[in-house]
């Protein structure tokens, strides 16, 4: 068994991450699902479809949720999810996030959590120009 992981993010954010981690590298070692969230969208009536997702997701060993900006509908959606027991939620999703994520297919839930949030942080850096010298 593994942890299933859901995406869901603002209309196709998440296949955009998905569909690319999945060429970088070359499928995927978890359970993934997708759950697009259009711009008009009635929080209440997604969450029914995102417990419908994470039955099919979680084999036993819970579902880790990542979802991108925090305090965004796709964000309130997975906040709601919360009441179910194995399920983890992180935001902010990135492909650094999801690539350290699929790198670690062996790892419990909390685990995986805690691999989700350093490939999300680690991830983001400021590029610099280097000196040169004559």
């Amino acid at each position: 068994m593994s942890v299933g992981i859901l995406i869901i993010t603002h209309a196709k954010v998440g296949d955009a991450l998905i569909d690319t981690a999945d060429k970088m590298l070359g499928g995927l070692p978890l359970k993934v699902e997708v759950m697009p969230i259009p711009l008009d969208c009635e929080p209440d009536n997604s969450v029914d479809q995102a417990l419908t997702i994470i039955s099919a997701l979680d084999e036993g060993d819970g579902v880790l949720v990542l979802t991108d900006m925090y305090g965004s509908t796709p964000s309130n959606v997975a906040n709601k999810l919360l009441q179910q027991e194995g399920i983890r939620i992180v935001t902010g999703v990135n492909l650094p996030m999801l690539i350290r994520v699929l790198n670690y297919p062996r790892l419990d839930l909390d685990e995986l959590t805690q691999k989700a949030l350093s490939g999300g942080i680690d991830g983001i850096m400021q590029c610099k120009k280097k000196d040169t010298e004559a």
